[in-house]
């Protein structure tokens, strides 16, 4: 049976049926920007081909912007860092060309860890969240956690016997960014102590695979 086409409809019942339609199938970018795309489509003369992939195309582009808003807020970052906002002028052992080609998030595809090296207020921790978020705007599954808290909860697991669980949920994820800037040694705290000094490195890992052979990019 072929599709009914209605005919004659006046602009107001055209807006209508196109809102309707894109409420049922699920268009709510085509359906709040179709207005303005139509006016403009008229007033340049664009085919109807050219006028149809301007409306797909701005609904593919929100989708994948949500996408990416969605994998940065499941990453958990404590803040936004971008690294457009770093400063390499102020750190300038960090090497734009380098981090700009980790941007690229080749070598998390090709599952290698990554440690940032460098003293306390150098930009560690800055460049671990900016990366981290580069690579789920890639579309990679990110997680943000600090060491201690990761330690806390893997040994609670370990307690509670569900420590295979936890692990195969962190092995779910395709880069998980360690933090261990501005705290006291993970071990030390685990054991309630006090240690001296702040931790020296972040870390991106991939659970799956044994921390050795770690690219290092020095941080100051």
């Amino acid at each position: 049976m072929s599709a009914q086409r209605h005919r004659g409809l006046t602009e107001q019942a055209a807006d209508a049926a196109v809102d309707q339609a894109c409420r049922m199938l699920r268009l709510p970018t085509i359906r709040t920007q179709f207005p303005d795309i139509a006016d403009a489509a008229a007033r340049e003369q664009m085919s109807y081909r050219g006028f149809l992939a301007e409306l797909l195309m701005a609904e593919c582009d929100d989708r994948a912007r949500r996408r990416s808003e969605r994998r940065i807020k499941a990453a958990a970052f404590p803040r936004e860092k971008s690294l457009r906002a770093f400063d390499f002028e102020a750190n300038p052992h960090v090497d734009p060309a380098v981090v700009h080609t980790l941007a690229t998030c080749e070598w998390v595809r090709k599952g290698l860890p990554l440690c940032l090296i460098g003293d306390s207020g150098t930009g560690k921790s800055h460049l671990l969240i900016a990366l981290g978020t580069e690579a789920a705007m890639a579309g990679l599954r990110v997680r943000y956690t600090l060491a201690t808290k990761l330690v806390n909860e893997l040994v609670e697991a370990a307690d509670d016997m569900v420590l295979t669980k936890t692990i195969a949920r962190y092995g779910r994820v395709d880069l998980l960014c360690i933090d261990l800037c501005g705290l006291r040694n993970y071990a030390e705290h685990r054991a309630g102590t006090r240690g001296g000094g702040c931790c020296q490195w972040c870390g991106f890992w991939h659970s799956h695979r044994v921390l050795r052979n770690a690219r290092t990019v020095s941080v100051g």
